[in-house]
């Protein structure tokens, strides 16, 4: 790596830490119950409010989005936390007495930071799959002084998508005072940290409460914490046993048993993607092919804030009555007959933070606010199921609360769902069509076959029934026990879910792929957090001395098992992260291939030279958000290249997702001929009316334009425009006003 890249990564950090401490207090006051007072949270909780509060003052035009104002304003939250924090003179003791334990996760987040930094160095071109559209967001953040941000492919309009997490990004950036592309690719390094650290700390304190009453190991809060970090992190699923087996055409997947057996040629030829796309026409993603393929979309750039949910909920639910020992029943029953106010006065800021991350994770991943809502009220209802005012109470305040720190962002976003469509519906149905928000399409049956589900899930069903067997067996049910239960019922729920019923997009043959793919892709990391507990739960509840030789050989295979299910599922980043980024690649000269660093927009160079250079002089030149006139292409091309390299706003970019985002072709359609028309016009007249209807005042005429429109003419930009850039055939024009 080079040294850059490395003094990049030490500058993001110190960003991060800086505001991570600014938080301490409220962590401990909200963690004060987990043996590392949460502290790796911090970080999150700094992100989430700092942006937050940047992002309302941007919505309400009070103060400009700029690099002095988010460290002012960072400060002083941060002095308000300082002084407002009841407990903040044991704040010192508290650091002292868990030191150790703060700097091993502090270096725990810089190692894993600069572990996928360095494997992200491999290959960090900001390019392919939806990469433009998410660096486009942070480029057109990074230019408002007020938001919403505009819409970069469809002028004049706001973002229309879950553009949180690219608000985030675009934060840090500002703070850490480092270059775009730059900070896109640490932002995916910063995420995977934060998925390996906050795991850890999840799976060591879920040990720590469910062995609260007796001598905590810690060693075995060790392997608590990293078997759970690892199977979230880095966990693939069990379509990897077709390594085994000779390769099925990619998009005609049959059952493995139907395959040849071919152990000896592992992998044979396995296409790590397929493992995300097994069931025909769907989508069903898990974190590590997140972290490999690296587009920051807002279901990656959520992981951080749906386990810092988790993680406030386990507090608030080991935090309450339900979890203290039976001598306190007497007390339990007391609360549960207290008057409201009584009842509420330590929990009233529990739920408000709660709702107000249900309103950051649905500004970042719309889908994951409802998800994780459905989670706090049957975690809320476990709590206070004996006084049922109480428990309709809480889910009152939590989600008046997610509606109204939520609303700043719903006053401009239109949902781009048109309705929820039910699978296999009856004929009779399908002859009406729609009822309410109800739809009833003919010929929308699709269902998962039974051997898919199983190769995809069956790695956590295995352990989730040892689970269920081992609890009937010892007739102990822990607290732990049972909101790790709870994580399974609403993963289970949701893997079901998409056999029922679809959000309706725009998308006829994949109607179910995006229904499917947000909602498993959260009970993938429920279900991992929770297996990392029941491998740990039944293990350690084994006595190898204190049992007869038959149970002694029972065990000693079911471990074995484990560790064999464990292996297969961790051979998933190995094959996909050497697939993608070729750290086994070698040379011609037999040597291996070595880093390219952290820059995302290098391949620019080497694909458009002097279309390179253009963007840059862009991105120095030019300032604001004046719209400039590019080619216009299809989605998943390199077609907008300059609007999303700058953030400047074209009149057109990627249809397909305008039409996605806008709910209708309509809106960009008109766009696809007027922008062939400017360029291709020999009409003065004619130019200067689109030029003026699109409020143009820069005109970009470069490689993919030549390609594009081969009926090009220059002469109508000479005449009302002046160019201010050329480097070859490439050229800028600045429209004469």
């Amino acid at each position: 790596m080079l040294p850059s890249d490395i003094c990049s990564i030490l500058q993001w950090w110190l960003a991060i830490l800086i505001l991570g401490t600014g938080f301490l207090p409220l962590t401990f006051l909200l963690f004060k119950n987990f043996f590392d007072k949460g502290y790796i949270f911090s970080k999150l909780l700094s992100l989430c409010i700092l942006t937050y509060v940047i992002l309302l003052l941007g919505i309400l035009h009070i103060l400009p989005f700029t690099e002095i104002n988010s460290w002012l304003m960072f400060f002083l939250i941060a002095s308000l936390i300082y002084g407002l924090t009841p407990g903040k003179r044991d704040l010192f003791l508290v650091i002292k007495q868990n030191f150790l334990i703060f700097v091993f996760e502090e270096l725990l987040f810089l190692a894993t930071l600069f572990l996928w930094a360095y494997i992200h160095s491999f290959n960090p071109d900001i390019h392919g799959l939806e990469k433009y559209m998410d660096y486009g967001f942070i480029n057109s953040i990074l230019r408002s002084d007020y938001f919403p941000p505009k819409d970069m492919w469809l002028t004049p309009l706001f973002i229309n998508y879950y553009y949180f997490g690219h608000l985030v990004t675009a934060v840090l950036t500002r703070i850490s005072a480092l270059s775009p592309n730059i900070t896109f690719n640490l932002m995916l390094s910063t995420i995977f940290a934060f998925c390996f650290t906050q795991t850890f700390s999840l799976g060591a304190n879920i040990y720590s409460f469910m062995k609260k009453s007796e001598k905590i190991s810690e060693a075995k809060r060790f392997v608590s914490g990293l078997l759970t970090a690892l199977l979230v992190t880095f966990a693939g699923n069990l379509h990897i046993v077709y390594g085994f087996f000779k390769p099925y055409t990619n998009d005609k997947p049959v059952p493995f048993w139907d395959l040849p057996f071919l152990p000896v040629t592992f992998p044979n030829s396995y296409w790590y993607p397929n493992a995300t796309r097994f069931i025909h026409n769907t989508i069903h993603e898990f974190p590590i092919y997140s972290w490999v393929v690296a587009d920051l979309h807002g279901h990656v750039l959520d992981i951080p804030f749906v386990l810092l949910t988790i993680a406030v909920l386990l507090s608030l639910f080991i935090n309450s009555e339900i979890s203290k020992p039976k001598s306190d029943s007497s007390q339990v029953q007391k609360n549960a007959r207290m008057g409201l106010l009584s009842y509420f006065d330590q929990r009233i800021y529990g739920l408000l933070l709660l709702g107000f991350l249900l309103a950051i994770m649905y500004m970042t991943n719309a889908w994951d606010g409802g998800i994780y809502l459905l989670l706090s009220i049957l975690v809320l209802f476990t709590i206070y199921h004996k006084n049922l005012v109480v428990f309709f109470l809480s889910v009152f305040i939590t989600s008046v609360s997610l509606a109204l720190f939520s609303l700043p962002y719903n006053y401009f976003f239109k949902p781009f769902t048109s309705g929820m469509g039910i699978l296999c519906a009856p004929e009779f149905l399908t002859k009406i069509g729609k009822i309410g928000p109800f739809l009833f399409e003919q010929n929308f049956c699709q269902h998962s076959p039974w051997w898919q589900l199983l190769i995809l899930y069956g790695f956590f069903y295995f352990f989730v029934i040892s689970f269920l067997v081992f609890i009937n067996r010892t007739k102990k049910l822990l607290p732990t026990d049972t909101f790790v239960l709870l994580l399974i019922l609403l993963s289970t729920f949701l893997i079901i879910l998409p056999e029922f019923i679809y959000l309706k997009d725009i998308y006829p043959a994949h109607y179910r792929a995006n229904t499917m793919f947000k909602l498993v892709f959260q009970s993938f990391i429920m279900l991992s957090v929770s297996c990392g507990y029941i491998i740990v739960r039944i293990l350690s509840s084994v006595k190898l001395k204190k049992i007869n030789l038959g149970k002694k050989l029972l065990t000693i295979s079911y471990l074995l098992l484990v560790i064999g299910l464990i292996s297969l599922v961790m051979t998933y980043p190995y094959l996909a992260i050497n697939s993608y980024y070729g750290l086994d690649q070698k040379d011609e000269k037999g040597k291996f291939k070595k880093p390219a660093g952290l820059d995302g927009t290098k391949y620019l160079k080497n694909l458009y030279p002097d279309d390179f250079k253009a963007i840059e002089w862009l991105r120095k030149n030019v300032a604001k958000q004046p719209i400039i006139l590019e080619a216009q292409g299809d989605s998943y091309t390199d077609y907008a290249r300059v609007s999303a390299n700058t953030g400047l706003p074209t009149v057109l970019g990627w249809t397909v997702h305008e039409w996605l985002w806008r709910g209708t072709y309509d809106i960009p359609s008109p766009r696809i001929a007027e922008i062939k028309t400017l360029y291709e016009t020999l009409d003065l007249k004619e130019a200067q009316a689109l030029l003026k209807k699109y409020d143009v005042e820069y005109v970009f005429i470069g490689t993919l334009e030549y390609q594009k429109y081969p009926a090009l003419s220059e002469q109508k930009f000479q005449k009302l425009s002046k160019i201010i850039y050329q480097s070859q055939n490439t050229k800028i024009y600045k429209v004469s006003p």
